[in-house]
């Protein structure tokens, strides 16, 4: 994959001139402007670029995306998994395990044209700025560190401008405001309180505000319920020895609260217990640092999608989940990762014509399902 040259996109900015890429969360607080990638599961790609100028979002060029066939897709957990995972977790939440927590699926599809001439995915990122425009959406592109993310995130994992820093958590979906039901909206606060507790341990005491709770926030095809959580960076290290401002504000709150649940190691264990597939970008964090100006902003990795590649053969990765309650019906909790998928995954296989859904999985081999119903037009 020598033929795409490096390169990152955001917020209005593309950065080229790849200078050096690491895993240290330190580097952040040096010197340059900094792409970065934080799987959920720990993994960390910072890539410093020399030349950052603004730039529009390009677009689309014919042949340079080939997506998968809509009929492709599969999903690490098929619609009587998941469900059953929603089902064993209200029972954890009945024990009194946890009160809250994220259960997710990967999906996946073969690229039918693994060549940079056809899988590019700054081209992918084109089709979404059209197709499916979000506040932080980006690409990042690293072929040769095994990083090429493509995402339309709608959600703020952390924002910084000198000391200040805050959160944006998603917590309730809709097709419109009308279907937010009061579970939503409970669940909105349970994690907004979450997010205070993470930002509390690398901020001022005292500082931590919220100036906006449960706000109706549209997107396209959907509606989320979206808070604002704010705080003063503090400098006293954490236990662990970080001492870089985005060493402790990472060490301090990842995985963002929003996709993990409460108390987010209760959750965390629930996750891997039910989930089969590593989750990689989806649910990390997406975006960049300016190390000089003591500014970033990373989204969570939500509406993410990713390229696997091995040898000749290249996979397109994208994940899909909800938070689950006691409130939580489990057939609900499917459609609502349907509705979370099915635009994106049209534009990603060049059907965003039908924004249809996907539905119907079954299980053939762990992470992997085969497809029993065709893309759907509504």
């Amino acid at each position: 994959m020598s033929d795409l040259t490096p390169l990152a996109r955001f917020g209005g900015l593309l950065a080229t001139d790849l200078r050096d890429v690491t895993s240290d969360p330190e580097a952040l607080d040096s010197t340059g402007w900094w792409a970065v990638v934080a799987d959920f599961e720990g993994g960390l790609r910072c890539a410093r670029f020399g030349d950052v100028r603004p730039a529009p979002v390009p677009a689309p060029v014919p042949g340079r995306w080939r997506g998968p066939a809509p009929a492709d897709w599969v999903s690490s957990l098929d619609r009587a998994a998941y469900t059953d995972g929603v089902r064993r977790i209200r029972e954890r939440i009945a024990a009194g395990d946890v009160y809250q927590a994220n259960l997710c699926r990967v999906l996946s599809a073969p690229l039918p044209d693994p060549g940079p001439e056809a899988s590019d995915v700054d081209q992918l990122t084109a089709l979404l700025a059209r197709g499916n425009p979000a506040p932080y959406a980006g690409t990042v592109r690293l072929p040769a560190h095994g990083v090429e993310i493509a995402t339309a995130s709608p959600e703020l994992y952390l924002r910084r401008v000198g000391r200040t820093v805050e959160s944006g958590p998603i917590k309730g979906t809709g097709r419109t405001a009308a279907d937010l039901q009061e579970k939503d909206h409970a669940e909105n606060v349970m994690i907004t309180d979450l997010v205070r507790n993470d930002l509390g341990r690398v901020c001022v005491p005292g500082s931590i505000t919220v100036p906006a709770l449960c706000a109706v926030e549209p997107h396209p095809g959907l509606v989320h319920l979206v808070s604002t959580v704010r705080g003063t960076l503090g400098d006293t290290p954490l236990t662990d020895g970080a001492t870089g401002s985005w060493a402790r504000l990472l060490d301090g709150t990842f995985p963002p609260g929003s996709v993990t649940g409460a108390p987010k190691a209760s959750a965390l264990r629930i996750i891997r217990e039910l989930e089969t597939a590593p989750r990689g970008p989806y649910c990390g964090g997406v975006g960049w640092v300016d190390a000089d100006r003591g500014t970033g902003e990373l989204a969570v990795g939500i509406r993410t999608f990713w390229i696997e590649r091995g040898g000749v053969a290249a996979r397109l990765c994208f994940g899909a989940g909800a938070g689950i309650t006691w409130g939580s019906d489990p057939e609900g909790e499917w459609a609502e990762t349907e509705l979370k998928a099915a635009r994106l995954l049209a534009v990603a296989s060049g059907t965003n014509d039908t924004y249809g859904t996907y539905d119907a999985y079954e299980t053939s081999t762990p992470g992997r399902c085969e497809r029993r119903t065709a893309l759907r037009g509504r």
